[in-house]
Order: C-alpha cells, then structure tokens, then sequence
C-alpha cells in the first residue's frame, strides 16, 4: 500500500510526546487537492480542535492553486476532518485530559487519490525534556558511528 506523503510536521516529534495516531480524511476544495498534489501543505503550527461532535483542522497552510480559475480560498481555512463518532468519542476524554492536544504529523493520498491526515494524541514536552531527547539521539548517532568503525 503505497502512500504518498504530502508533507510532515517534523516539529511535533521535537515539541510533544506522541501518545497515538488515529487517520483522518479532510473535506477540501477542488483547487485545495491540486495544491496538495503539487506538494504544497505546511503543517508546522497546526492542531486539531474538537467543537460539537465535530473535529476542526485549525492553522494548516495550503498553498492556494496558481491555476484555480474560480475564487480563492483562505490558505489557513478552518477545515472538517472526517472521523467515526465513537473515534471522536474517544479523542474527547482524552483531550479533555490535562495536557493533551491532537497534532497533524503528516497529510498524504491513499490509493484511490483521497487525502488523508494523520493525528497524533500528543502531550506537549517541557524543556528538560528536549534536551535527554536530544542528548540520547547524539549518543546513539556517535554508537552508530563507532560500530561502523570496527
């Protein structure tokens, strides 16, 4: 099944905690898709937010189509995601949780040429955090480095 990835938002591995990840499908417009398809998406400071039983794509850019003949929309629009109740369900209590938010980690087409986005439950990392992270990724590289050596 192979998929082609759009864009990903290296940023949320840095900044949360990703605790799981559910599939979405994205209500978009006609020129949106085309945009997509030429690769420009930014998912960097992007969220999920739930409001009525519905979830809401918040602060993600994509580029509007410099061939779109009819009107353009607004590149940071608020877009539906397309999710089974029950799975809302489950991402409510869990965001209603001290500290959880839902990040876009990554927005590709499936097969059939449908869009999808996939959200991460995640709980945001405090500075001390970054840092063992970073620190870890350092030695396991330099690790790496000497067994190549030998």
């Amino acid at each position: 099944m192979s998929r082609k990835v759009v864009s990903t938002n290296r940023k949320a591995y840095h900044d949360y905690t990703i605790e799981s990840k559910i599939e979405a499908g994205v209500v978009l417009t006609g020129p949106e898709v085309k945009s997509l398809r030429a690769g420009r998406a930014n998912l960097k400071d992007g969220y999920a937010a739930i409001e009525k039983d519905e979830v809401w794509l918040h602060n993600v850019h994509i580029s509007p189509y410099s061939h779109a003949t009819n009107i353009q929309t607004d590149p940071l629009r608020t877009r539906k995601l397309l999710l089974h109740r029950r799975e809302i369900k489950k991402l409510t209590g869990k965001v209603k949780e001290k500290g959880f938010a839902l990040i876009p980690i990554r927005i590709y087409f499936i097969p059939n040429g449908k869009v999808k986005i996939e959200l991460g439950l995640a709980r945001g990392k405090k500075m001390y955090d970054k840092r063992a992270a970073l620190k870890k990724k350092q030695s396991d590289r330099e690790l790496e480095r000497e067994y190549k050596k030998t």
